[in-house]
């Protein structure tokens, strides 16, 4: 009988299965996700007032304590209460698949204990909106410089501020931009926008300059802790000057990193197939593109409303 979580076991004969997921995260160089799983497991080892879970105790019951405990304890979303118990219900898998418990304990699934995705609202800007903050006048260079990041993030259809950070001047080349994301490592190659080019220009370059921020110059990029913390940083302070820029620009909207791609999404509809956007936002199942572009396409439903009331 193993345990689920005896990463914290000092005792040198015991099974280790958490271990076992960390190493796969890591191998994948997902270090900030490191961090939420161990911080997730801490949080159920103190609900449980136990060192050590075995996986024939973990029952449907208590699955449904520990939801209620992070909704009315701690406190939490509903989405983050989905990403702790899919935490847990990967290591029961993981150790499924290597053998260290039954099938049989499995408290995941139909008739047992299910994980319902709650519906997110996402909201993006519109057009005219984004054309407000491509004239906006009157803000301060450090908002500006905030301002070029989200811009360029956009204009390539809402890639991550991790990446946005990550790119270099010799990214750019033949008028195309190439990089590899942080996400999944997959290769990426765009065509530079005219819109993207004028920023650019803009942009303060040194002889010594490797990135277009300069928030990660002289980062070891194979220090991962100091380069979460520098990209955890930059992220909080772009984050701040936007929400500044927004009231400048009188947005109403949250205008951060993050609403880049959200707006992407609400200005591209269903203009575009959905084969394409799903090379744009570099999914690797158009299912995945289906699901996050519904959010954004809503003429149909508009119409069918338009047909039924107008008389």
């Amino acid at each position: 009988m193993s345990s689920i979580s005896p990463f914290l076991d000092k005792r040198p004969n015991s099974k280790k299965l958490h271990p076992i997921t960390i190493r796969i995260i890591k191998d994948r160089k997902q270090f900030h996700q490191y961090d939420i799983v161990c911080h997730r497991i801490k949080v159920f080892k103190a609900f449980v007032k136990k060192d050590k879970l075995y996986f024939n105790e973990l029952t449907v019951e208590l699955l449904k304590l520990f939801e209620n405990h992070l909704f009315n304890k701690r406190n939490l979303k509903p989405r983050t209460v989905v990403n702790y118990m899919i935490t847990i219900r990967t290591i029961f898998n993981l150790a499924i698949s290597k053998s260290d418990t039954n099938i049989q304990f499995y408290p995941f699934g139909k008739g047992k204990y299910q994980i319902r995705f709650p519906e997110t609202r996402k909201i993006g800007l519109n057009i005219d909106e984004v054309i407000v903050l491509e004239n906006i006048k009157g803000i301060t260079k450090a908002q500006q410089y905030a301002l070029n990041a989200w811009l360029i993030s956009f204009y390539f259809a809402g890639i991550r501020v991790s990446d946005v950070l990550k790119l270099k001047w010799i990214d750019f080349l033949d008028n195309r931009l190439n990089y590899r994301m942080g996400k999944n490592s997959k290769l990426v190659s765009l065509k530079v926008p005219g819109k993207v080019v004028s920023i650019l220009k803009r942009l303060e370059r040194n002889e010594d300059s490797i990135y277009l921020f300069k928030e990660l110059e002289g980062v070891n990029l194979n220090d991962h802790k100091q380069l979460r913390t520098r990209i955890k940083t930059a992220t909080r302070n772009f984050n701040r000057r936007l929400e500044i820029v927004a009231v400048k620009a009188g947005i109403d909207k949250k205008l951060s990193m993050h609403i880049a791609i959200h707006s992407f999404g609400n200005i591209s509809g269903d203009k575009i197939p959905i084969q394409m956007l799903q090379k744009l936002y570099r999914h690797s199942s158009v299912t995945t593109t289906i699901l996050y572009q519904s959010n954004f396409v809503k003429k149909d439903t508009d119409e069918a409303l338009e047909k039924v009331i107008d008389f």
